[in-house]
């Protein structure tokens, strides 16, 4: 299988901005790419630009561009890798590439529900390169597993014409049979077979891998793989396959491949953006990745007896004719003892020394909240923004109070021992 030439990868973080002018030196936050990976980006946010949803990047002119929140992998046709990473903490230098990668793994393996076993703490610590590498990595290693333990067939309708008589003749099509072909036989039979949508799919994906894969121990793997699968055909509809996807008993060592399975294949990726890319491209929005990794840890400090809803949407900013407008969607809601406390997560750096600036806050979220407040909790409570927790906020904030009753708490959230440093519920 032909392989793509290769053209230097290219590591940078949120919010950098990409030339294709020559730098005295690339960084983090500003880096060099070939003219023809430039080109792809610029057509990608045009066709983005027609579509709803937030936007990866935006064109400063003709030599230079900016990208937004997103995080993760693009590779372009020419088959340059432009690698995205988590902005959370300062400097550039390698120690600051292997926290971000490290830390984008654990938040992607959080958004996807991944137990311990599937993850492996080890492996995303060790495993020191980019985002596809380590995701395809993780699909070869469920995938051997898998085969080891045996590939489910089952059996599959064959109508075929042959010189001998096997399971059913098929009297119908016998009868009609020209004279010149009387010594063939119209036979139906079942034939105990691979051919079953769930390897269709891993085998699609595995051919995808073996065709990106840059690393050596990767493609050694899928190559090998491939040779053992060579009789499984790919899938011909991957979303109708997806669907006959069986989770039964018998299937289930099936299940830790799944997951993997999809992101190769970029199939209802949860939070993906969706579009045509090239290549293995993997992008995320940065503020939803946060969500699901704040939710996940929320939810295991809560103390026995308390509920964590995610997204509720039990109230409207307002109603017209009887029928509610604006629904309002507060990240999560903790009920416990009679109380609800309103938890609203916000991808954003904030400074605890600033507060001329208001510590670099958004009014627009303080609004938000007091609506949250107003509507969920009656006026009568607490409301919290959680903040990645950086050097320069590392403590609560507030509170901030909208009224007497009705106040607010800025929360940091360890990224590094995902866990909230203060619960406002532990106060009752």
């Amino acid at each position: 299988m032909s392989r793509r030439p290769e053209l230097p990868p290219v590591t940078v973080r949120e919010f950098a901005r990409l030339t294709t002018s020559e730098l005295p030196l690339s960084t983090l936050d500003r880096a060099r790419i070939s003219p023809t990976a430039f080109d792809w980006l610029c057509e990608l946010s045009s066709r983005k630009n027609g579509q709803t949803g937030a936007q990866m990047l935006q064109v400063e002119s003709r030599n230079w561009l900016q990208l937004d929140n997103h995080v993760g992998v693009l590779e372009s046709p020419c088959g340059q890798r432009i690698e995205i990473l988590p902005k959370h903490v300062e400097g550039g230098g390698p120690q600051t590439v292997r926290q971000s990668r490290s830390l984008l793994r654990r938040m992607l393996a959080s958004a996807l529900d991944l137990s311990p076993r599937e993850t492996d703490e080890a492996s995303l610590e060790q495993f020191d390169h980019p985002l596809t590498e380590w995701v395809m990595q993780r699909f070869l290693l469920a995938l051997d597993q898998l085969v080891k333990r045996g590939m489910r067939r089952d059996y599959l309708r064959v109508e075929e014409t042959q010189p001998y008589l096997r399971g059913q003749l098929d009297m119908a099509c016998q009868m009609r049979t020209p004279p010149g072909r009387a010594h063939l036989f119209s036979i139906c039979h079942d034939v105990f077979s691979v051919d079953r949508p769930e390897n269709r799919l891993l085998k699609s994906a595995l051919s995808r891998v073996m065709y990106a894969a840059q690393e050596a121990e990767n493609w050694r793997l899928a190559s090998t793989l491939l040779c053992l699968l060579d009789e499984v055909p790919p899938s011909r509809d991957v979303a109708a396959d997806f669907k006959a996807w069986r989770s039964d008993r018998l299937m289930a060592h099936y299940e830790p491949v799944r997951p993997w399975c999809e992101l190769v294949l970029s199939h209802q990726v949860p939070l993906a953006v969706a579009g045509d890319t090239r290549g293995l491209s993997l992008m995320f929005p940065m503020e939803k990745l946060f969500e699901r990794y704040v939710g996940r840890a929320v939810r295991s400090q809560l103390p026995s007896g308390y509920r964590l809803t995610e997204q509720a949407a039990r109230h409207s900013l307002c109603t017209h004719d009887g029928t509610g407008f604006f629904r309002l969607r507060p990240d999560f809601l903790v009920e416990g003892d009679g109380r609800i406390w309103v938890l609203d997560a916000k991808w954003k750096t904030i400074d605890s020394a600033r507060r001329d600036e208001r510590y670099q806050m958004n009014q627009a979220d303080f609004y938000q909240l007091h609506a949250y407040g107003h509507h969920y909790l009656a006026g009568h409570g607490e409301l919290a923004l959680i903040y990645p927790m950086t050097a320069r906020f590392d403590r609560p904030l507030g509170p901030f109070r909208f009224s007497e009753m009705l106040s607010l708490m800025a929360l940091p959230f360890d990224m590094e021992g995902s866990r909230l440093q203060s619960l406002p519920w532990m106060n009752v």
